[in-house]
């Protein structure tokens, strides 16, 4: 119990991040349809944040003990993995991986807590997948109230070491302009958890888009891109919406951002883009919300809302 003066006195300290702006203390569900990718991203995270190499090529991270639970892979398959991700590199030993464990509530808890005190300086975990370990729910809890509390088993040691803890999860079958409602499960999933990522599948130049909210990390979207050549997902220069639209958009919408007030012809002088079809366009664009046109013809791409 505080009184509001108190409060507002007392220092916190700032909340520990595994990835800068991504995953923060506390739990995290990472969400997407089957075979978009997330265990590569994951599996690619747990290798750079125990390695303290840059997240998602480009992302400082503090280095430190990871723990990885691959509950849906085999040694043999996730040495494949690691060795693709790796690219000749040499494997952290700061990364713990485990193919089998124990539910949360029937001692899956108990133990993460035992590795985590044995680990103080740990930095991520990664359950891969959650429904490997969230365990039954008790007779007759509504549905709400057990996706609560399967959360709430992790959140308790996740806030106790202020630790990251990323819960890969699925999504349901039919999308959502609301990423969030995309999460397989009840709303009390999300509402449970500090952040909620949604990774998509995209069109364009990207490979994907990672939608993010939550209560420590503004709410974002941001572009990635899957290299099969080695399993990795990189992060795009730029708003997500820069890579999520055809060439012609995309060239506009990069020209725009940098000269605002430019008008068709100046567009297409500047880009090489063809006069008229760079007009119909930008017409398109402002009807989509892409872009805002004044009386003059001239465009400018608008605020984030």
């Amino acid at each position: 119990m505080w009184n509001a003066a108190d409060l507002m006195a007392t220092d916190f300290p700032e909340p520990r991040w595994a990835v800068p702006g991504f995953f923060a203390e506390g739990v995290s569900l990472l969400a997407g349809p089957p075979k978009v990718g997330k265990s590569w991203l994951s599996l690619g995270l747990g290798l750079d944040v125990a390695a303290g190499r840059p997240a998602f090529g480009s992302i400082d991270v503090e280095p430190g003990p990871v723990l990885y639970l691959a509950l849906e892979d085999t040694p043999r398959r996730l040495k494949t993995r690691m060795a693709k991700l790796l690219a000749g590199r040499d494997a952290p030993k700061a990364l713990t991986l485990v193919t089998e464990f124990p539910p949360l509530p029937q001692g899956g808890a108990d133990a993460l807590d035992r590795w985590l005190t044995q680990n103080p300086g740990a930095r991520l975990i990664v359950i891969d997948v959650f429904a490997k370990v969230r365990g039954h729910s008790a007779p007759g809890v509504a549905a709400y109230d057990a996706d609560y509390a399967a959360i709430g088993h992790i959140k308790q040691v996740a806030d106790r070491h202020a630790v990251a803890t990323v819960l890969v999860h699925h999504v349901r079958k039919m999308a959502s302009d609301d990423f969030l409602a995309e999460v397989s499960g009840t709303n009390g999933l999300a509402g449970a958890a500090d952040a909620t990522l949604v990774l998509k599948r995209s069109r364009g130049k990207a490979d994907g888009v990672l939608h993010i909210t939550g209560r420590d990390v503004d709410e974002n979207e941001h572009a990635l891109e899957f290299q099969p050549d080695t399993g990795s997902w990189h992060l795009l220069d730029g708003p997500a919406s820069d890579h999520t639209i055809g060439d012609t958009r995309a060239t506009i919408l990069t020209h725009v951002r940098t000269h605002p007030g430019s008008k068709p012809k100046d567009i297409a002088t500047a880009t090489g883009l063809d006069y008229a079809n760079t007009r119909q366009t930008c017409t398109r664009m402002a009807k989509d919300g892409q872009l805002h046109t004044d009386a003059s013809g001239a465009y400018v791409v608008p605020e984030p809302v």
